[in-house]
């Protein structure tokens, strides 16, 4: 499925066009309802898989997209459909 966090294909965090890799915000268990509902965004390779600020690896940057990836999914489905899917709270 299509992003509906991100429209374009850059870097989220540093606008860059260079060395793209998608990232799925909600990792483990939930990765396979990121795809469903669109919840990835591309990162360059730096801030998505190279400590220290990758979100593999960095948790305020791993915390700061999924608060990013929980507004973008209320905004089309409700609070109520995330926290039954995923089961928390990341705002």
């Amino acid at each position: 499925m299509k992003s509906i966090v991100q429209s374009e294909k850059r870097c989220y965090i540093c606008g860059t066009c260079q060395n793209l890799e998608r990232h799925h915000i909600f990792m483990g268990p939930d990765r396979k309802l990121s795809e469903k509902y669109g919840l990835t965004v591309y990162l360059c390779h730096m801030h998505h898989n190279e400590p220290p600020d990758g979100a593999h690896f960095n948790k305020n940057t791993k915390r700061w997209l999924q608060r990013v990836g929980q507004m973008a999914f209320e905004q089309e489905y409700g609070h109520e459909k995330f926290m039954e899917l995923f089961g928390r709270n990341y705002l």
